[in-house]
């Protein structure tokens, strides 16, 4: 019997922030772990395989995911950016990745969907999963179209997905509404490795949030994954009130979930 529950891992987006703090962690969980990005990557791990591709191409994600038995997809635009750039990472990106899933017969996606899924929700309102989406940009509104294609994918075809709604990926909390929203990599390192090891997950979406104090979600009903976190953003407040003094309620950075993606303009009028 293999320690792996996985032999080989698919990483996209490796080149990114998030994809390089875990790119170690996956390593060791697999036989072989394809790293994959639309840059140049070096190879750092002995059992890494470096391979350039773009999710706008559906013949580079058929190559790209043959022989593969879990992703973990962190690839695609990150930010929020103009619709074409959303569209082509994002949608169509995303499409052509489950299909290449599909067809590859992969038995499992664990990706980066994001807070901007739910930006426009209060921050007097504490969340579940089973909220509505309220996207507050055209990131946002991309994300809600995967964790969608998701659940399409789960329901007819019976790839199993965790869309995790991550909040504040850092180092560090940068500002108050981090205080929140933060995701200490090594509790987002923690959170993949759960999602990849849980028995059984169907289509689940997570809140992607460490163990703080000040806390705008409830994982109730994503329970079954067994994610601990255990980093707190609270032992941050002292050091962000020094540096930045408090923070007036009305200002959006702290008046939604999304913060200032929520009360920015629409980017493409730029």
């Amino acid at each position: 019997m293999s320690k792996h529950k996985y032999k080989n891992i698919l990483l996209t987006g490796a080149a990114g922030a998030l994809g390089e703090q875990l790119r170690e962690t996956l390593s060791k969980e697999c036989v072989l772990l394809r790293i994959s990005d639309r840059v140049d990557l070096k190879k750092k791990f002995k059992n890494e395989q470096v391979e350039l591709a773009d999710l706008s191409s559906q013949e580079a994600m058929l190559n790209l995911t043959k022989d593969i038995d879990c992703v973990v997809h962190m690839g695609g635009q990150s930010i929020e950016g103009s619709w074409d750039n959303v569209l082509n990472s994002n949608i169509t990106g995303m499409y052509n990745l489950y299909e290449a899933c599909r067809k590859n017969k992969i038995k499992r996606v664990i990706w980066a969907s994001s807070v901007h899924t739910v930006g426009f929700y209060p921050r007097s309102e504490v969340i579940d999963t089973k909220a509505m989406p309220r996207p507050d940009s055209n990131y946002g509104l991309s994300k809600v179209f995967g964790e969608s294609l998701a659940q399409y994918y789960w329901d007819k075809y019976k790839l199993e997905t965790v869309s995790v709604r991550i909040y504040s990926c850092v180092a560090e909390p940068k500002d108050h509404r981090m205080l929140s929203t933060w995701l200490s990599y090594d509790d987002l390192r923690n959170l993949m490795v759960t999602c990849m090891n849980s028995s059984n997950v169907q289509h689940s979406v997570i809140f992607g949030v460490s163990n703080n104090d000040s806390l705008l979600i409830d994982n109730k009903f994503a329970n079954h994954i067994g994610y601990k976190p255990k980093d707190n953003a609270e032992n941050y407040r002292k050091k962000l009130d020094e540096k930045l003094g408090f923070v007036d309620s009305q200002d959006p950075l702290v008046t939604t979930h999304g913060g200032y993606f929520a009360s920015a303009g629409h980017f493409d009028d730029n």
